[in-house]
Formats: C-alpha cells, sequence, structure tokens
C-alpha cells in the first residue's frame, strides 16, 4: 500500500492520504519529500499547530498564509496581502503543497488557502494549479470551533471537491508494537466494541508504570489540567517567580488574544516546574507544543527562566508577543508574555500529533467523541498506558466520520487499482512530464549526486546552543583566544556567539575583548564617516555597513576583529 501511495503522489494528482494513527503517513510524506528534494524541488509543508508541523520541519497555516488569529477571509484582507512583496516572493515559489493533520483545519481555513493561492498565482483552479497532499485522519478530533457551526471537517470545503482527490487510505500498523492497542483502537475505528477491548483497559485500570520518568498525564478539561500543574508546582520547594504580562490595543482585541493564544495573565514558574511552550520561534529552538523542564532564572533583574528542552537544548526564555492586525495589515493590539504554561498535565487536544512512550490519562470525563481515540493512539504500546478512568463517550467516535470511512475505502481502493493497472513504462513518463513541469532535475546523474548529497548523514547539533556553551566560558577566559581555545570554536565563531549573546543580553559584559579606547574612538568615527556619506556600496542588503569600507578607511592598520567587537 505504501509503494501504490507513493506512486500516486509521484504521478503529480492531488491525493488524500488518511489512516489509522501509526500506519506510517508520516513516513510516506517524509519519502515524497526526498524524492522531490533529489530533483530540486523544495515542497511546502504545513500543518494548524506547532506540534504537527514539526514532524516535517513545515510551518503552522495561519503563519505560512499570513492568516494571524483569522479563520476567515475576505477580498479586502486578500487584496492587502497580495501588497506585500514577500509574500509575492514565498507564493511564486510553491509548487507543491503538503497540509499535515488536516482534520485539525477547519473548512474556512481550508477555503481561505485555496482564495490565496489562486489570488497570487493568478489562477482559478483549486489552490492555483499546484499539486496539493493533504494527510491525516479524521477519526481524530476536529478544531476547536468558536460557534456552532455544523460544518466542522475540511472536507465539507467547497474546496475539497474542487481539489478532484485521489485516495490513498494505508491500514497497517508500524508504530504502535503490540496486538492489544491495536486491537483496542481498531475496534473504536469501527464503533463496535466488545468485552475484550473493556477487559484490556480494565487491565490497565490505575496501573502503575514500569518506567524510569514521570508519565504526561492526559486530560479531557483545561479546569483538571490546570489544578494537576498548580498542585505540582506547589509541591516544589524552590522559590517562585511571577511573570506579569503586557499590552497595547482595545481591551476587546486583548481579550481575543487571550482567548485564542493560551497566553497567561500572570505566569507563576519555579526550578523543576515542567513547561510547555505556547508560540513558535525554531530560531530559539522552540515551536507550540515543545517541551521541557525550568533549570534556573537568570541572574538579572528580570529573572527569566532558563529551561532545558526535551531535545536536551537549554535556552534563556524572553519575552514574546502576540499581535492582532486590522485589515490594512498595521497592529492593532499586543500583548507580551513568557510563552509558557506548565505542563506537568496537557489536554487531549493539545496532545494531538504527539507520540509518547508512556501516558497517564484520565477519559473518565470526556465530553467530545474522538477524545478517547486520540489519547489512546498516542502511545505506542498498552504497557505504557495507565488508564485513571472512562465513561461510555470515551470509546466513540463521530459517527458522522465512521458513516463515511467505507467510501473513503471504496475510493481509495479505486484510485490502487488505477495506478497498479497502468503499464510501469507509462507511468515513468507520466512522472517525467510532471517534474519537467516543475522546472525539477530530470537527468539520472544529477538526480543521483543531489540523492548522495540529501542522504549524507546529518552532523549532530550540540546538546545545548553553542553561544550559550561559549557565554559559560567568558568569566574564565581573559582573551578572544583563550576564549576560542577552551570553546573548542575560532575566533571568528566566538565572534558570532558574542553578537548573539547581545543581541539577547544588551546589557551582558563583553568589554574585556573590546580593543582599546583609542582604537575604539577610530572605529566609530569612521562608521559615522561611512553612514553619513551613504553610499550604496559600502552597506549590504539588511542595511548594515560592511566591514571592508571600515578597514580601508582606517589605512588597514585596525584588524577585522577589533572592527567587529565595536560593531558588536
Amino acid at each position: 500500500m505504501q509503494e501504490t501511495a507513493l506512486k500516486i503522489l509521484k504521478s503529480g494528482q492531488n491525493v488524500f492520504l488518511t489512516g489509522s494513527a501509526g500506519t506510517g503517513k508520516t513516513y510516506i510524506l517524509n519519502e515524497y519529500i526526498l524524492y522531490l528534494k533529489s530533483r530540486k524541488i523544495i515542497p511546502t509543508v504545513v500543518a494548524p499547530t506547532g506540534i504537527a508541523a514539526s514532524h516535517l520541519n513545515g510551518q503552522t497555516i495561519h503563519s505560512f498564509f499570513s492568516l494571524g488569529i483569522r479563520d476567515s477571509i475576505d477580498e479586502y484582507f486578500i487584496s492587502n496581502l497580495l501588497e506585500k512583496k514577500y509574500l509575492q516572493t514565498r507564493f511564486k515559489k510553491l509548487k507543491v503543497l503538503i497540509i499535515d493533520e488536516i482534520s485539525m483545519v477547519s473548512p474556512n481555513v481550508f477555503t481561505a488557502i485555496d482564495m490565496i493561492l489562486q489570488a497570487f498565482k493568478q489562477n482559478d483552479e483549486a489552490f492555483g494549479g499546484v499539486q496539493v497532499i493533504l494527510s491525516g485522519d479524521f477519526f481524530q478530533l476536529p478544531p476547536i470551533s468558536q460557534s456552532n457551526d455544523s460544518k466542522r471537517f475540511a472536507w465539507q470545503s467547497p474546496s475539497w471537491k474542487a481539489l478532484d482527490l485521489q485516495t490513498c487510505y494505508l491500514e497497517k500498523k508500524f508504530r504502535q508494537d503490540d496486538n492489544q492497542l491495536i486491537f483496542v483502537l481498531d475496534e473504536i475505528r469501527s464503533g463496535q466494541i466488545s468485552q475484550k477491548t473493556y477487559d484490556i483497559l480494565n487491565d490497565r485500570h490505575q496501573k502503575d508504570l514500569n518506567i524510569e520518568f514521570t508519565p504526561t498525564k492526559l486530560y479531557t478539561h483545561n479546569m483538571d489540567v490546570d489544578r494537576i500543574n498548580n498542585d505540582e508546582l506547589s509541591r516544589l520547594e524552590s522559590p517562585s517567580f511571577a511573570f506579569n504580562y503586557e499590552s497595547e490595543g482595545a481591551k476587546s482585541n486583548i481579550e481575543k488574544l487571550f482567548k485564542s493564544a493560551l497566553v497567561q495573565e500572570e505566569l507563576t514558574l519555579k526550578k523543576d516546574a515542567v513547561v510547555m511552550f505556547i508560540k513558535n520561534n525554531p530560531e530559539k529552538y522552540y515551536i507550540n507544543g515543545t517541551t521541557g523542564v525550568v533549570i534556573d532564572f537568570s541572574k538579572d533583574d528580570k529573572k527569566l527562566p532558563i529551561v532545558k528542552l526535551s531535545n536536551g537544548y537549554v535556552i534563556k526564555v524572553e519575552y514574546e508577543d502576540w499581535s492582532i492586525e486590522n485589515d490594512k495589515g498595521k497592529v492593532s493590539a499586543k500583548i507580551s508574555q513568557i510563552p509558557l504554561k506548565l505542563a506537568w498535565a496537557i489536554t487531549i487536544h493539545k496532545s494531538q500529533g504527539m507520540t509518547l512512550d508512556a501516558a497517564q490519562i484520565d477519559l473518565s470525563k470526556t465530553f467530545e467523541v474522538g477524545q478517547g481515540y486520540v489519547a489512546l493512539s498516542r502511545i505506542k504500546n498498552i504497557e505504557g498506558l495507565k488508564l485513571m478512568g472512562f465513561n461510555e463517550k470515551a470509546l466513540s467516535v463521530d459517527p458522522v466520520i465512521l458513516s463515511i470511512d467505507p467510501r473513503i475505502k471504496q475510493a481509495s481502493k479505486k484510485a490502487y487499482d488505477k495506478i497498479e493497472a497502468q503499464d510501469e513504462k507509462q507511468l515513468e513518463l507520466i512522472n517525467l512530464s510532471y517534474i519537467e513541469r516543475l522546472g525539477g532535475l530530470i537527468d539520472q546523474k544529477a538526480i543521483s549526486k543531489e540523492r548522495e548529497e540529501l542522504d549524507k548523514e546529518p552532523v549532530i547539533e550540540e546538546k545545548v546552543a553553542n553561544h550559550i556553551k561559549t557565554k559559560n566560558l567568558i568569566e574564565s577566559s581573559s582573551t578572544l583566544s583563550i576564549l576560542a581555545k577552551s570553546a573548542g570554536f575560532s575566533v571568528s565563531t566566538i565572534m558570532k556567539h558574542l553578537s548573539t549573546i547581545k543581541e539577547e543580553e544588551p546589557n551582558f559584559d563583553i568589554s574585556k575583548y573590546m580593543p582599546n579606547l583609542s582604537t575604539i574612538n577610530k572605529i566609530k568615527k569612521v562608521i559615522s564617516e561611512i553612514e553619513n556619506e551613504n553610499k550604496e556600496e559600502d552597506f549590504s542588503e539588511d542595511g548594515k555597513i560592511k566591514l571592508k569600507p571600515i578597514f580601508l578607511k582606517l589605512n588597514e592598520e585596525i584588524s577585522y576583529d577589533d572592527i567587529k567587537m565595536v560593531i558588536i
């Protein structure tokens, strides 16, 4: 099935890739992404949440399509987007669009993506004529609706039908590695729950887990999540630090931001608190859904939290902004707060897209169909489940999805039969024609060379961000050369680290590495002269003064390193 699904993707058709949790949807997408990249075609990957987008190194839908916190748009909004040059460049490059976790995309957002691409591509075809791949499982939870609209799923948007999608339904499971869990999940999907499923789940009732770490706690209601997190925080004996939000703009807009962004008016943290990020900032090594532990607080007056992420990185967490733009694209309201929330426990909605080694799950207050299925499909093995309780609704799924599931499977069989009936040589020509149309590589030697580059073992990143390693050695290193030697980097790399450190902490003292006062004054004087002359060739594209003009104006008597230190 996976091989057949890949054949359909390679033919350039629009595809709906579906199947239960753990059937390899992400694997197939990664294979197709690699296939495209080896032909010099970079697909665009988006998802409704940061944690889902991270699975395929993508972006959130709202960020990529500049939706802000909107769920629907109009022609006036699109006309404002069209004026933005960076968006013109972004969408001009877009050739293949992959939307992951499609079950979490509302019909309004799905329609908005279609409208935006048609406008930027100046093409009335669905999604501006680009290949669209939708991946997800509608047995998962739908997006949280702010209204009573009966249309909650992306397939209820007119744009879905316009795509003329080929369906690929995967059924063999790869993620869950025990038959008991697979049996339970399959029965939930079928809508027919036998006594065997009840027996399996009852056997896990409040069962202690044989693990060395604290399992993630999944609950249905925010109220329970908040209670557990506050209880856990109160047990920590270390001092607490409170962080209050700041805001600008109309009160009504500020309230909208608080409702949409999970930001707290006052955030209280302690050392050893388990936390989750609620904002995307890949440059700072975190996205919405990244978890970690507070290991310390900065020594300055701000007392900012220092967090060790689950991937091993250690970062200082700065205030982030959440904002609303008006129809003209200008910020009409803004709040600033530390982008963290306590995370010993999280809601089942928030867990969607995660894979957990173990979890403590409480389904006793399940209020929405599908919550039990989502929670249980987060774990890989029944031995990783501690079930606190479940009610009747916990094992139910949406009857609408249950009714259309056979039709989805039927459509998949039709698509599989059609592609398998095609002659292999004819299929190769179709694939080649599609790649050629996208402007990709078709020469096999060039493709092989590109694939070799992509297959090279990636460099394993340091567990602690390199500039933080450098920062920790500054106090004991009297000169730049000693600092470079201690950190194991070149002096030029150390310079970049110092620049990053100063950006993060403008008051951080690096004066010991500065040249003497006379040299500093000479460099500053020349910088001022160059700024006044304002010659285009003396500035880089980002508006910064190039080093060479400064060096030449100083008669090549002062080193580049000294110039860099003054600019930092």
